[in-house]
């Protein structure tokens, strides 16, 4: 027998709580072992009850989501985060992002995608749905990208013209379309998206939008 994914809501809505609950707990390998309505003894309720999936409201009284998040990045993260919002502004988005949330689901399409969401988080990998996922493309190809190559750690070892690639990825830009822009063919195009995949450990395009969020090759 397989065993559980532990997870823990918290949320200052009661009544979510309660459907939350009865929908994951019907899923074969999930159990929800705790919940919380104000995030200020979070870190301790997370780390005691050994929580592997914590789904985080952003607003919460005393203490709200983002508040949280800067605990568990300073103190380090004791589970994985499913951030769970009202809120679909892309500057909230990518501090979440930034302070190491797993995943971002809009309450609008949590009953639809939260049992996808934790699946994919408990295997390592990160989550947004199709409307935060829309956010990110369309905040990047919104606001076109001014290299900001300076500041970018050298311990990632990219060279000028893989960080360009990246940002015309984040900026939603075919392969076509930047083997164009850069005067290069597909084929190389392509050799160099595998390339920085590798070497960002990125499994997917979402990954590199993050990357170039966080480090500015973007901006929203």
């Amino acid at each position: 027998m397989e065993t559980p994914i532990r997870i823990h809501i918290a949320d200052d809505h009661q009544v979510l709580i309660v459907g939350m609950r009865t929908l994951l707990n019907a899923i074969p390998n999930f159990q929800v072992i705790g919940y919380s309505l104000k995030g200020t003894t979070l870190y301790e309720e997370v780390s005691n009850n050994a929580t592997d999936i914590l789904i985080l409201d952003i607003s919460m009284p005393e203490k709200d989501g983002i508040e949280v998040l800067k605990e568990f990045s300073k103190k380090g993260f004791p589970c994985k985060v499913i951030v769970l919002s009202t809120y679909d502004d892309i500057k909230i988005i990518q501090e979440v992002m930034k302070l190491g949330a797993s995943g971002y689901l809009t309450k609008q399409c949590a009953g639809e995608n939260i049992v996808e969401a934790i699946e994919v988080v408990s295997n390592n990998e990160e989550y947004f749905c199709s409307r935060v996922r829309e956010i990110i493309f369309s905040s990047a190809t919104k606001n076109n990208s001014k290299l900001n190559k300076s500041k970018l750690n050298p311990d990632y070892q990219l060279t000028s013209r893989e960080i360009e690639i990246i940002t015309l990825i984040a900026l939603e830009f075919s392969g076509k379309e930047i083997s164009d822009q850069l005067f290069i063919s597909a084929n190389t195009v392509e050799t160099h998206r595998k390339n920085i995949m590798k070497k960002l450990q990125a499994k997917n395009t979402i990954s590199l939008v993050k990357f170039a969020l966080k480090n500015n090759l973007i901006k929203s």
